[in-house]
């Protein structure tokens, strides 16, 4: 078995596993038993591909990004998520978890969403399949998202605003279990990101994983060669981040490096910084890092970004960092609304709040003339319009913008 792969029992190192209740243990086991043998059959591949290819419009470009790549002093390569049907990544997990659901009987669809490019992608593919679709949501981040809320009840999904959990994505994550514990047999709990209880963060990965292995093929025919020096994502729970990485976890010629929300500072009480501040424990049935306080009571994080905004990490994410495998910057919410200005006049592309973690990190590592790198950005701009516009009016913005070229 490679380094850094899931064992049967679905851990990484000691951390993963599956702590569910008693009710929802059939539905896991039913999961755990069916994902794999679906994901091998040629009629799960040819229509993944195609819906890929067709549906989604993959793959996805990797493009060079020649101004951004001149300040820097490398050569900085996008990989363009941003571009995808829906406007994230998010979508090649929903797609290829909606073929397992369909191919298990299921058909009500449960999930949750912060930013909501996941509820988005997920209430998409309900449409196209003809499935029931129930969305849960923090009431914070219905407010803050409201376009994404109006794309998923126009596509025919119920969106339920959350209030516990600080009202936020790990009370939608909570409220969804729950909503699963109440109708395990008929319905799927269509996760969006590498956490929760095996095998998600394994069949999460897989899924996400067309990114990495596009990147292989698309740096051949640019660079001449299957590998970057850098891989950058920024990282929540871990959707996109172990897309971009799972290719390359065991080729250590590649350095990866992570971007997690530092909020108002890593070590302020607000933040979602969980690789820099958090402790190992139980959260939504895995055992990972989690931010919680002494007592092991979970802290509420705190993000700009609806989507970084979790108090846990995937499970990969906690083995990865505790075996030294990629290194983590905690982006204050001030650095990700300058990277993002950053890039809107360099290269002309506004990412979403997430992605622009990613991108602030661009700053904090020396690299060399001669390096290699690419940075995942895992959606576009278009939902988060209403913060950038709040939080950087128009003359403050120009004055950044000088400022950084």
């Amino acid at each position: 078995m490679k380094r850094f792969e899931v064992d049967e029992n679905g851990f990484y190192g000691r951390f993963g596993g599956a702590y569910v209740p008693d009710k929802l243990r059939p539905c896991i086991e039913e999961l755990q038993n069916a994902y794999l043998r679906i994901m091998d059959t040629e009629g799960f591949k040819r229509d993944y591909d195609r819906l890929l290819r067709h549906y989604v419009g993959r793959p996805s470009p990797l493009y060079l990004a020649e101004r951004l790549s001149d300040k820097y002093g490398c050569r900085i390569y996008l990989k363009r998520e941003d571009l995808n049907h829906t406007g994230a990544h998010k979508i090649n997990n929903a797609i290829g978890q909606a073929l397992i659901a369909r191919s298990m009987g299921k058909r009500r669809i449960i999930a949750e969403t912060g930013a909501g490019q996941h509820g988005v992608a997920t209430a998409t593919v309900c449409a196209l399949m003809g499935m029931e679709c129930r969305v849960y949501m923090g009431r914070v981040d219905v407010e803050r998202q409201q376009a994404n809320v109006r794309k998923m009840e126009m596509l025919g999904a119920e969106v339920v605003a959350v209030d516990s959990g600080g009202a936020t994505l790990k009370g939608a994550v909570d409220a969804a279990v729950d909503a699963w514990c109440d109708a395990p047999s008929d319905s799927y709990y269509l996760i969006g990101s590498a956490v929760g209880p095996h095998p998600y963060p394994d069949m999460v990965a897989r899924l996400q994983s067309v990114i990495s292995e596009e990147i292989t093929r698309q740096l051949m025919e640019s660079e001449g060669r299957d590998y970057p020096d850098y891989l950058i994502a920024c990282i929540g729970g871990g959707s996109n981040a172990s897309g971009t990485i799972y290719h390359y976890l065991d080729r250590e010629e590649t350095r990866i490096v992570l971007a997690e929300a530092g909020g108002m500072g890593a070590g302020s009480g607000r933040s979602a910084a969980t690789l820099t501040v958090g402790r190992e424990g139980l959260l939504h049935g895995s055992r990972t890092l989690v931010m919680q306080d002494d007592s092991g009571n979970v802290i509420e994080p705190y993000s700009i970004s609806a989507g970084l905004d979790y108090p846990g990490i995937g499970p990969l994410f906690a083995h990865i960092a505790e075996q030294g495998r990629a290194v983590t910057y905690a982006v204050t919410d001030d650095e990700a609304l300058r990277a993002a200005m950053e890039l809107t006049r360099l290269e002309g592309i506004i990412p979403a709040l997430e992605s622009s973690h990613a991108l602030a990190v661009l700053g904090k590592v020396p690299f060399g003339r001669e390096n290699v790198v690419v940075l995942t950005v895992s959606g576009r701009g278009d939902k988060d319009m209403d913060t950038y516009i709040k939080s950087l009016p128009s003359g403050e913005s120009s004055e950044g913008t000088h400022n950084c070229m």
